[in-house]
């Protein structure tokens, strides 16, 4: 009786109550829809997709993932749609429905413009030949008085020029200037290096990359270098154009930390050059090895 005629004297009460009762309710519902929208708790962890195909992928995934493609880069010999990298990366906690970004292979070769490189020494050519989504081939030396500079590039035995349309990933061989005398290099050290940054460290020192074995190798884009010849010794140097002959395997972070604190030079193979000109342990442009 008494709360009936407190409400009845205080009308405007019975009203603030009532409607901090509905107010009550309303954020309990939404807090609940957000914990549900929001999926708290349900974290899962990413999936490692990197050498897998884009479209198996999609297929079989099942956390509704949304993958969006940031770039496609054509390699030759490699099947287009392979998954390049992801952005998380693999082993981070999501939820359903996150974008992953990725970078694949490409389906077909785009056309990208070949640079200048007439001039430049092999070093900035590998550079320019990369920006433009190209790559060095072999290196070819001829008798010229310009040391290690570039006098021609062509692709599949054929002379390409600046401006021309080449397809998007292809191989250019350049023909470098010898200079005075035979130019030599110090072979660089590529144990744990993937194919592609092997190959770079090779050719930026005037050498050529020899025959690749991948034998066994379930993932050549991950595969790292576990032997090469000749080895590395820090010291003996080889006329430019030697070619460095490399072995692959698939090996864990771990792994190739601990394949590189286990190399050792062989003291056996070192070649000191008689010549003081020759023993010099620098490249053309002064890079030191």
């Amino acid at each position: 009786m008494a709360k009936e005629n407190f409400f009845k004297k205080y009308p405007v009460a019975k009203h603030l109550l009532l409607m901090l009762g509905i107010s009550a309710v309303i954020l309990i519902l939404v807090f609940i829809i957000l914990k549900i929208y929001a999926r708290q708790g349900q974290e899962y962890t990413l999936p490692d997709v990197v050498g897998m195909n884009y479209e198996e992928v999609r297929r079989g995934d099942s956390l509704s993932l949304r993958y969006v493609v940031l770039d496609s880069i054509f390699k030759p010999g490699i099947e287009g749609g392979q998954i390049l990298s992801q952005d998380p990366k693999p082993g981070t906690m999501i939820k359903k429905g996150r974008k992953i970004y990725i970078t694949m292979t490409a389906y077909a070769a785009e056309d990208a413009v070949m640079p200048e490189l007439s001039g430049s020494t092999v070093r900035q050519a590998v550079s320019h030949l990369e920006n433009v989504g190209l790559q060095v081939g072999k290196l070819r030396f001829v008798d010229d008085p310009y040391k290690n500079a570039v006098i021609d590039q062509s692709m599949n035995g054929k002379n390409v020029y600046a401006g021309q349309q080449v397809p998007r990933g292809s191989r250019i061989d350049l023909t470098v200037g010898l200079g005075d005398g035979l130019g030599q290099s110090v072979v660089p050290f590529v144990i744990g290096r993937t194919s592609d940054r092997a190959r770079r460290d090779i050719l930026v020192v005037s050498l050529n990359v020899g025959r690749e074995h991948f034998n066994g190798v379930k993932d050549r884009q991950k595969a790292v270098v576990y032997r090469q010849e000749p080895d590395y010794t820090g010291v003996t140097q080889y006329p430019y154009g030697t070619e460095v002959e490399l072995w692959y395997r698939d090996a864990t972070a771990d792994e190739i930390d601990q394949m590189i604190k286990d190399f050792k030079v062989d003291s056996s193979k070192i070649i000191i050059n008689s010549s003081p000109d020759e023993s010099i342990l620098t490249d053309d442009e002064g890079y030191q090895w």
